[in-house]
């Protein structure tokens, strides 16, 4: 006997992307239930061809994911698809859901939750390394079995029992300029990931200022390699240590711009560029010389053979 699904959207103001969305998910959907939160373009109207089962919400843009937890509770299905209004579910993955539905369900032994791929297109490119991909989203699960934490916009969607992963693509149509890149995390994610790091009782320090951003982009260009990623990679990269500065910055401020009075503060900044240089040379000799020219590769590979 095939289970059903309901597929959540939690929307505002979407009417250029919303109807690829609803569109793609058509297919696979006993139900669509959309959340609207106090959209004043055409979003609602666009839904309203794709479903009746409209309901309104508080827009709350500092807790994202509390809308999200409300459709939930509406739905009628035996699983939940928690869609965005900029993804699209790809025939691949409609495929696989698709035999999930059609698959008996044990609630001893069989997952309760499933972890979806995302392709990320950011600046019209596929990103396929850094923060970017593969991308893991906790998105299919079982009615009652899961909900957002709505405690900050940056998490995932928390289940009661086993995840497993599928292979098939959310298809993510993210940020379509700088512009728009830069606007989001400014008035959006980093105010929130500020006010939830205060809230977490930690402190920073003068030294942060330089940590925080200079660790985002080794992190992100040499141990995930968006330099694979070419210059989308780069720049995004260095977006993402401007992302790190301006939630250090935001959280200095809203401790008052206390001041660090120390004559060792240029010798303490040149510490630790001196510190995350080597850092830096590390990663560069790791990912991008060839092994042939490193000694130590040369030696180990040898000895290997014999």
């Amino acid at each position: 006997m095939k289970q059903s699904l309901s597929v959540v959207l939690s929307v505002h103001n979407e009417e250029s992307v919303i109807e690829p969305a609803l569109e793609s998910a058509k297919p696979i959907a006993d139900e669509i239930i959309v959340v609207d939160n106090e959209s004043t373009d055409k979003t609602v109207q666009i839904a309203k061809k794709y479903t009746k089962n409209i309901h309104e919400h508080k827009n709350t843009p500092e807790l994202l994911n509390k809308p999200k937890n409300f459709g939930f509770s509406k739905a009628a299905g035996d699983w939940i698809l928690s869609l965005d209004a900029d993804e699209r579910v790809s025939p691949e993955l409609a495929k696989e859901i698709s035999g999930i539905l059609h698959s008996s369900f044990d609630i001893q032994n069989s997952p309760v939750g499933y972890w979806i791929p995302r392709q990320n297109l950011v600046f019209g490119k596929w990103l396929q390394h850094g923060i970017w991909y593969p991308d893991y989203q906790l998105r299919l699960f079982r009615k009652e079995k899961g909900q957002f934490p709505a405690i900050h916009n940056h998490e995932f969607l928390a289940v009661e029992g086993r995840t497993e992963k599928l292979k098939g693509h959310l298809i993510h149509k993210s940020y379509s300029g700088i512009t728009e890149y830069i606007d989001k995390f400014n008035h959006t994610y980093t105010d929130n990931e500020a006010e939830n790091f205060l809230k977490s009782g930690k402190k920073i320090t003068w030294i942060d200022a330089i940590r925080w951003p200079l660790s985002d982009f080794i992190t992100n260009f040499f141990a995930r390699r968006s330099y694979q990623d070419g210059l989308h990679g780069l720049v995004l990269s260095l977006l993402q240590a401007f992302y790190a500065l301006e939630v250090f910055a935001k959280v200095w401020e809203r401790q008052g711009f206390w001041e660090y009075n120390s004559k060792d503060l240029a010798k303490g900044v040149k510490a630790e560029f001196q510190a995350k240089s080597k850092e830096f040379s590390w990663w560069y000799a790791k990912e991008l010389i060839p092994w042939f020219m490193k000694p130590k590769q040369i030696v180990k590979k040898l000895l290997g053979r014999l």
